[in-house]
């Protein structure tokens, strides 16, 4: 055993020797030990792997545990049992099976990110063009990087024979069993992938490249791909395979049909060399003088970089947080990163308290049945409890567990991805959606459902807006130019499906983001659609989503005339409902019998705001720029056509103007008349089209002050109040009613009556509607 500083060895064998003797006998002076680590604590390291030796979990090890410069490492049993006994020593070469990702393709990668030649955010296919079809094209490196890609762990078919280009043709026609981005699944074929991606970008083999950018740099002299046989006798064996002990040939069998250089798996080294490696990612990419990668690659590759709702947090490459994080033991910090590999090797780095701890052992020798699972535990554990003179229980910058630093809403369509589709399967779709369908990692509802495994999605329905949501007219048919898929509007010459374009589907897909308005079209296309599949027998789903201005809040007058497009039920202004609640009254008031199904909501309260769900937001129209705009658009809303709201400005529905109003005065009246929430500034402006386009407008700019209190139909009755007093004859009071729907609120506004009396005129509807909307709510 040995204890000393970083690059401090010239009595290393004498002092070990003494060392070992003094223990031995059990005078061991504490001044011989590495200062910075705790005796008892690393004995108990010694005692924990010569326990598992004594169990035959393993033949042997090499441990190395260090921390500014302090080192402690010793070798423990047997380097090999078979063909014969061999003690491990310290500069055994050990086969580091998947510490190649990390060690060696990561790296690799990044370096070529750096450079240029790859992008994190490209799809995988432009650097491998065979690797397309069945949604592959949709794979990014980062998603290979990180293990969430949706290839499956290995290879589903066995390698027709030897060969690398066999191996890479295999990879490339793996299948995606899950789609890309949501969900964590340890692959080889990942990094398989990466691997030929860096032999295509350099121009080198992964073994050439690693060994000319990384191994000579930092003087790793014995690490590397098929080593030399030369070092054939400090190599600790494997296993048998066939006839024969494994030794300085790769024991991963895809790896070694490959030839012995692979992405995964392949590279043999020392723990020594190791330690130097661990310490250029704690020196940030540099070590010596020798700059491997840049700071700020370093902090991308070991930091969180998986999707928020795939449990497992892993970097680049690295481990962070997952069912493999073993190594981190009990007190290493959330943050600190590492990896292992299948024959028992194993890494750790602790950025924080700048302590790393390897293990190297072959626990698969000779039979395969080794195990040192709860070794790599107990290990990780001790080493964090070996540092002197550091806090694990308070680390400034250490993630939180995601049970308290993660947001928990998920909308229907994170619900479904965490079902693996399971209510779709074996259904021919029609996908009703626009740009805001897509799931917490922005992924498109169409590309989700067109990759998801068992669905075929068939044709897509656009809304007002278009697909896309970049229109502000009517909407045509077209053609998605990524799926191919048809696209039929739903916002022009007609605002159904018709039979003809339901004829070859078996259910509709509804996946929007409602502003919880009743005048907002989108959820009239839902309505229309849940008729259409009720007559053509076909099954409904709703993709539900939150109400972003809460589903507590009911306000506005409720509206009982003829269905139109912009009062298609019954239902006041602002419903506070989720579109999937609004699904189940309008199937059931409606009498349409639709075979229903919602997908709900996960972790939300009927009291959230969108920006408290942790959900990104997506305007869900041309002009709904902001939850502020959606939080006063019930009452604003109602002057489109009245008066400028905004359309035309940086700021839709957040300024209301006209050519004749004093906006000084105006904002004087409206703050007088005591509103709860709101406040009234006086501005000026010009919108460049819409109403009154180019023309010169005096108005306010609306500040919410307090959301909880302000009642946004209050708002647009007040300022419609207030300019028919001021400007009776310029005021275009009737347009006001083409969104509210109430000629009789018209008429009590001309009259001058007060905000009291009309909110009375409506009170009584909107207790009924309370009443009959309990019935389907579905989140407390």
């Amino acid at each position: 055993m040995s204890y000393h500083k970083t690059g401090f060895n010239s009595s290393r064998f004498c002092s070990s020797l003494l060392c070992c003797w003094l223990l031995v006998l059990g005078v061991a002076n504490s001044e011989l030990l590495p200062q910075g680590f705790k005796s008892a604590k690393l004995a108990e390291m010694d005692a924990a792997i010569t326990n598992a030796i004594g169990d035959k979990k393993l033949p042997g090890g090499v441990l190395w545990v260090e921390r500014h410069g302090r080192i402690y490492h010793r070798a423990y049993g047997n380097r090999a049992l078979e063909p014969k006994p061999f003690p491990m020593l310290e500069d055994t070469i050990f086969d580091l099976a998947s510490l190649t990702k990390v060690v060696a393709t990561a790296p690799a990668i990044m370096i070529l990110v750096e450079r240029g030649g790859v992008k994190l955010e490209d799809p995988a296919s432009n650097y491998l063009p065979e690797f397309t079809g069945e949604g592959r094209e949709s794979v990014t490196i980062r998603q290979l990087m990180t293990h969430t890609s949706g290839l499956p762990s290995s290879f589903t078919t066995n390698l027709s024979s030897e060969g690398y280009e066999i191996a890479i043709r295999t990879a490339c026609a793996e299948k995606l069993q899950s789609p890309p981005g949501t969900v964590f699944r340890y692959s080889d074929v990942n990094f398989i992938l990466l691997g030929e991606i860096v032999r295509r970008v350099s121009g080198l083999k992964l073994n050439e490249f690693v060994a000319r950018e990384i191994y000579q740099p930092l003087k790793m002299s014995e690490t590397g791909y098929r080593p030399l046989s030369s070092k054939l006798d400090r190599i600790a064996p494997t296993q048998f395979a066939g006839n024969q002990m494994l030794r300085g040939e790769v024991h991963d069998p895809k790896a070694r049909l490959m030839g012995g250089v692979a992405g995964h798996a392949g590279v043999f080294g020392t723990a020594a060399d190791l330690a130097r490696y661990a310490r250029m990612m704690l020196h940030h990419g540099e070590l010596e003088g020798a700059r491997i990668l840049k700071p700020e690659t370093v902090a991308l590759m070991t930091s969180a970089q998986t999707p928020y709702l795939v449990s497992a947090r892993r970097g680049l490459g690295w481990d962070i947080d997952s069912g493999y994080s073993r190594p981190r033991g009990k007190l290493f910090p959330l943050g600190s990163y590492g990896h292992t590999g299948f024959t028992g090797t194993s890494l750790w780095i602790d950025p924080f308290s700048e302590t790393f701890w390897i293990f190297l052992s072959n626990r698969v020798h000779p039979d395969g049945r080794g195990n040192i699972l709860p070794l790599q535990a107990a290990l990780g554990t001790l080493a964090a409890e070996a540092v002197e003179g550091y806090d694990f229980t308070n680390v400034p910058g250490a993630l939180l567990p995601r049970t308290t630093n993660q947001l928990t809403v998920l909308n229907g369509i994170d619900v479904l991805v965490k079902q693996n589709f399971a209510p779709l399967k074996k259904l021919r779709l029609g996908l009703i959606t626009n740009h805001t369908g897509h799931d917490r990692q922005r992924h498109a509802t169409i590309d989700l459902l067109k990759s998801a495994p068992e669905v075929k999605l068939m044709a897509l329905f656009s809304p007002e807006h278009g697909i896309r949501g970049e229109l502000d007219e009517g909407v045509g048919d077209s053609v998605d130019q990524k799926t191919g898929l048809p696209i039929y509007s739903l916002y022009g010459l007609r605002q159904a499906p018709t039979p003809a374009q339901l004829q070859n589907l078996d259910a509709l897909v509804f996946d929007i983001q409602d502003t919880g308005c009743r005048f907002y079209t989108y959820i009239s296309t839902m309505g229309n659609c849940l008729e259409a599949a009720a007559k053509a027998k076909l099954k409904f789903f709703v993709l539900d989503r939150v109400d972003p201005i809460n589903g507590l809040t009911v306000e506005g007058p409720t509206y009982n005339g003829p269905s139109s497009f912009t009062a298609f039920h019954a239902l006041p202004l602002r419903y506070g409902m989720t579109i999937g609640e609004l699904a189940r009254m309008l199937n059931m008031e409606r009498g349409l019998k639709a075979e229903l199904t919602v997908i709900s909501l996960e972790g939300w309260t009927r009291d959230q705001w969108f920006d408290q769900t942790g959900l990104p937001w997506t305007n869900p129209s041309p002009n709904m720029r902001s939850l502020a705009a959606a939080i006063v658009y019930p009452g604003v809303g109602l002057h489109e056509t009245a008066l400028c709201v905004g359309r035309g400005t940086p700021t839709p529905f957040e300024v209301v103007g006209a050519p004749y109003i004093d906006d000084v005065k105006v904002a004087t009246e409206l703050n007088h008349a005591g509103l709860r929430g709101a406040r009234f500034v006086p501005v000026r402006f010009t919108p460049s089209y819409s109403t009154f386009k180019d023309q010169a407008c005096g108005g306010v700019a609306l500040i919410v002050t307090d959301r909880q209190q302000l009642q946004s139909v209050d708002l647009g009755l007040v300022i419609a109040l207030t300019l028919q007093r001021l400007y009776p004859k310029d005021f275009a009071l009737e347009k006001v009613n083409r969104l509210l729907q109430q000629p009789d609120i018209i008429a009590a506004i001309r009259e001058g009556k007060s905000l009291a009396e009309i909110k009375q005129s409506w009170a009584a509807d909107l207790e009924s509607f309370k009443k009959r909307r309990a019935e389907y709510l579905l989140y407390p």
